[in-house]
């Protein structure tokens, strides 16, 4: 029933448990202290807020679960510090899509070597049920679907980022095999 995060944590520990809890957020430096920290369990706590301070100082740190909590979105800088993270569980959130969730987005897609799950849109209506990252391409589009010739069905189809990448690069190398060269002499 802990409510915060405990001040008199060891310094050497490396797997703290905190699963099961009422935290409802996370404050600046929380756990500065246990800096050899490697495993971070925060699973079904009802975290709605984490500073974006809140990690400093886990330079160490190799996964984090925050599964099962109240989490839309993270701020910007939430998960700078965490250089070394390996394994993020986000599953059973309920993820807000709008452009605040693009921070968390990019961060992953910035961190291929991170393993994540669990990131869909819960909220708005519209967009229940898709995946943050199909919904963050679509943020960027000006034309309606039907009018986009070079991406046809792009946004019907649930795919991961390195098919959507080469579904890309096909169509335009497909574009670029229809196009006119015209040379002016004189």
């Amino acid at each position: 029933d802990l409510k915060k995060v405990p001040g008199n944590i060891p310094p050497d520990i490396v797997k703290l448990d905190l699963s099961n809890n009422k935290i409802r957020q996370l404050r600046a430096k929380e756990f500065e202290d246990v800096s050899e920290l490697k495993i971070l369990n925060l699973n079904s706590n009802g975290i709605a807020y984490i500073d974006p301070a809140a990690f400093s100082g886990l330079n160490n740190l190799e996964e984090l679960d925050l599964s099962n909590n109240s989490l839309q979105n993270f701020e910007y800088g939430v998960l700078e510090d965490l250089y070394f993270l390996k394994i993020l569980w986000l599953r059973e959130n309920p993820w807000r899509c709008d452009y605040n969730i693009h921070y968390l987005f990019y961060w992953l897609k910035h961190h291929y070597n991170v393993h994540y799950n669990g990131l869909e849109c819960k909220m708005p209506e519209e967009y229940k049920g898709w995946s943050v990252g199909k919904y963050v391409r679509s943020y960027y589009e000006e034309c309606p679907k039907d009018k986009l010739s070079i991406y046809p069905e792009t946004f019907d189809l649930d795919k991961d980022d390195e098919e959507w990448e080469r579904h890309k690069e096909q169509s335009v190398q497909t574009v670029k095999q229809h196009s006119v060269i015209v040379t002016v002499i004189g």
